[in-house]
């Protein structure tokens, strides 16, 4: 009777990826999982929220086209932890009633889709820069937006036609689906398929967003020289130089501040993903394989979506403005300091509507 019961009890035991390589089986295991899970997905679908919401308050950060792209990324982000209840509800056993095959392939897909849109979306924010920078003057003739609404839309059909060869068995797009015992166990990465995903989005959207970036601090490293040594030339004629100064600073300051903001989100887009990419080309090439590593470097991948609106209100000033004004209603304590403070800013604050390309 006891042995009986054992045999039910472990049958009837929901599937833990950390269990299954020599960890403890036991409901502490699957504690750990759903906990990690539910965390990031609590924090991404709070994190992007706010982002969208912001978004929505913030009138001035429409000034800028590739603002559109981070509406677009935190949407996809939005979606993906959204996404990211159905394994936590699976691993709590609220979802027995499904097929697992189906449901970790819609998932796997589902979640593979949502992050070529957020990779696509930094390539174009990066293209979108590059073009700013090095044709500002025939920046609003190329960059219409009618242009750059179908832009976004060969985003999420290109997103979703790459990753479509994997329903019909060419192979799996990534780990995301791996809680689930048929994705961990029989459905299984082929070299030609992660080749093609390599060849199709990874590779030209990192070789792009090298190129802009790379260029783009050169173009501004170039004119940084070129005002200094102007500015020693003419160093007897203060009050001209101060203003030509002045100009200057409105002219190439903001699209250099922007342009960091984007850097740093992209730059920490590719060091939480390059490990899910290199473990996804090592096994999908038979030279190592771990479910830890597979689970690991799959979340750290995910938990991006979360990192892009934290990133983005930590550096853009017009952000945090407009996310000051958003939650100031939720603490009125608080509301004196920042009208205060606002108060003290006004003259800076006065300098923009003379040159609308100068945020403060």
């Amino acid at each position: 009777m006891n042995s009986s019961s054992d045999v039910n009890h472990s049958g009837s035991s929901p599937f833990c990826l950390l269990g299954s390589v020599g960890y403890s089986s036991s409901l502490n295991t699957c504690l750990l999982e759903v906990g990690v899970i539910l965390f990031l997905t609590v924090l991404i679908i709070a994190g992007n929220l706010v982002v969208i919401s912001v978004f929505h308050c913030a009138p001035l950060l429409h000034h800028h086209t590739a603002s559109h792209f981070i509406q677009t990324m935190a949407y996809a982000d939005l979606l993906v932890g959204v996404s990211c209840l159905v394994p936590s509800l699976s691993l709590l056993r609220y979802l027995r009633g499904l097929r697992e095959e189906l449901t970790c392939k819609v998932f796997g897909y589902m979640i593979s889709v949502l992050k070529s849109v957020s990779m696509a979306s930094l390539a174009c924010i990066s293209v979108d820069r590059y073009i700013a920078i090095t044709r500002p003057l025939s920046y609003t003739t190329l960059v219409t937006p009618c242009r750059l609404r179908a832009c976004i839309v060969l985003i999420w059909i290109y997103s979703a036609l790459v990753f479509l060869p994997s329903f019909f068995g060419w192979g799996k797009p990534g780990y995301h689906g791996d809680i689930f015992q048929w994705c961990a166990e029989s459905w299984k990465t082929r070299p030609g398929f992660s080749t093609f995903i390599v060849v199709l989005l990874y590779a030209p959207a990192a070789l792009t967003v090298c190129f802009t970036y790379g260029s783009i601090f050169r173009i501004c490293r170039q004119h940084t020289r070129e005002i200094t040594q102007r500015h020693a030339r003419f160093s007897s004629q203060t009050e001209g130089a101060q203003n030509e100064r002045s100009a200057e600073r409105c002219e190439g300051c903001p699209d250099r501040r922007y342009a960091m903001v984007l850097f740093r989100i992209t730059s920490v887009f590719y060091v939480l993903w390059m490990p899910y990419i290199l473990y996804f080309l090592l096994e999908s090439a038979g030279l190592y394989h771990h479910e830890v590593a597979s689970f690991l470097t799959t979340w750290l991948a995910i938990s991006n979506s979360f990192c892009n609106c934290l990133i983005y209100s930590l550096s853009n000033s017009v952000f945090r403005k407009g996310l000051g004004r958003l939650f100031r209603p939720l603490l009125p304590s608080c509301s004196t300091c920042s009208t205060c403070t606002e108060a003290e800013k006004a003259p800076a604050a006065a300098l923009p509507q003379t040159d609308p390309r100068c945020p403060a």
